[in-house]
C-alpha cells in the first residue's frame, strides 16, 4: 500500500472486512464518508467489496494471527495516512469453535485464542502509534456470551471474555493518550455465521468417536438446532453494523454497550441474577433444561 493520500477525511480500519458484519461495517462507514482499511481472508473477498463500495474500500489478506502480517498492514495504512492518523480500529475478526469440551482437540481451542486474543492484541498494538496521533477510538466486538457462556460453545465465550479484560486494561494505559476502547457485545445476527455455525457444528458431530457420541451425540445435535434456530432469527446485518457504528461515534465513548436486543438482556441478567439462575437459564437458552 504506497499511496499516500493527500487530505484524508475521517479513517478507519476492520479487521474480518470481507464478510458477514464487518463487511457491512465496512459499507457503512464508507457510505458516511470514511477512508476505509480492512482484512479479508481472500482476494475475491478483496475484489468483491472494493466494486460493492465504488472503491471506496481498500482491503488486504492479512492472517492476523501472523504477527509480521499484521505489523505489514498497519505499516501501510499508517503510511497512507500520514500525519493524519486513525480515527478508529475496529477489532471484529473472529472464529467460533463450538463443541463439548472434552470432545474438542485442544488445538482448536489454541487456534480460537489465537485468532480472538492474540489476533485481536497484535492489530491493537500495530495501530497505536496511528491511534495516538489522531487521539481515535478502539472498539472491540466482543459476544454476550462472554458474560453469560453457554454450554459447548466455551471457547467462544472464553476468547471473548479474555479480550473483554484486556479491553478494560487498554481503556484504563491508553486514557492519557485520548484513545477511547468500546466494548461491544453483539447477539445474535443473521451476517453469514449461521450458515458458518451449521458447519462448524456439523465437524464436531462428524469428528465424535462413538463413545463420545454416545456421551453427548443427543444433548449436543439438541443445542446445534435451537443455536442455529437462535442465530437465524438474530439481527440482520445492516441493523447490526449500524448499531456498531453508533458506538463507534457516540460521544462521550461508552466504555461497554450492547448490539442487539438479546445482547442487552442477556448482559442484564449477567448483573442481576444469580449462579443458580444463570446455570438454569444458559440450560434453557439451548434446550437442555
Amino acid at each position: 500500500m504506497s499511496l499516500k493520500l493527500e487530505h484524508p477525511g475521517r479513517s478507519v480500519a476492520i479487521t474480518g472486512a470481507g464478510s458477514g458484519l464487518g463487511r457491512e461495517i465496512a459499507l457503512g462507514l464508507a457510505g458516511k464518508g470514511y477512508i476505509v482499511f480492512g482484512t479479508a481472508m481472500s482476494a475475491t473477498e478483496v475484489q468483491e467489496l472494493k466494486v460493492a463500495s465504488g472503491g471506496r474500500v481498500s482491503l488486504a489478506v492479512c492472517d492476523i494471527t501472523r504477527e509480521e502480517a499484521v505489523k505489514a498492514w498497519a505499516s501501510g495504512v499508517a503510511g497512507a495516512l500520514g500525519d493524519a492518523g486513525l480515527d478508529l480500529l475496529i477489532n471484529n475478526a473472529g472464529v467460533l469453535t463450538p463443541g463439548p469440551i472434552e470432545v474438542l482437540a485442544l488445538d482448536a481451542i489454541r487456534h480460537e485464542f489465537e485468532v480472538n486474543v492474540f489476533g485481536a492484541l497484535a492489530v491493537m498494538n500495530a495501530f497505536l502509534p496511528a491511534l495516538r496521533k489522531s487521539r481515535g477510538r478502539i472498539v472491540q466486538v466482543s459476544t454476550w456470551t462472554a458474560s453469560v457462556p453457554l454450554p459447548f460453545n466455551g471457547p467462544s465465550g472464553a476468547s471473548k471474555a479474555a479480550m473483554e479484560v484486556f479491553s478494560a486494561v487498554y481503556r484504563a494505559e491508553l486514557k492519557a493518550f485520548g484513545i477511547d476502547v468500546v466494548v461491544a457485545p453483539a447477539g445474535n445476527m443473521k451476517t453469514g455465521g449461521p450458515a458458518k455455525t451449521a458447519s462448524a457444528l456439523a465437524r464436531v458431530v462428524d469428528g465424535m468417536t462413538p463413545e463420545q457420541h454416545a456421551l453427548y451425540g443427543q444433548v449436543f445435535n439438541r443445542f446445534a438446532t435451537t443455536l442455529n434456530s437462535m442465530q437465524s432469527n438474530g439481527l440482520d446485518a445492516t441493523s447490526a453494523a449500524a448499531r456498531v457504528i453508533e458506538l463507534a461515534e457516540q460521544l462521550p465513548a461508552p466504555s461497554r454497550a450492547p448490539v442487539g436486543r438479546d445482547a442487552e438482556e442477556m448482559l442484564r441478567a449477567a448483573r442481576e441474577k444469580s449462579d443458580s439462575e444463570l446455570d438454569a437459564l444458559r440450560l434453557r437458552l439451548v434446550g437442555l433444561n
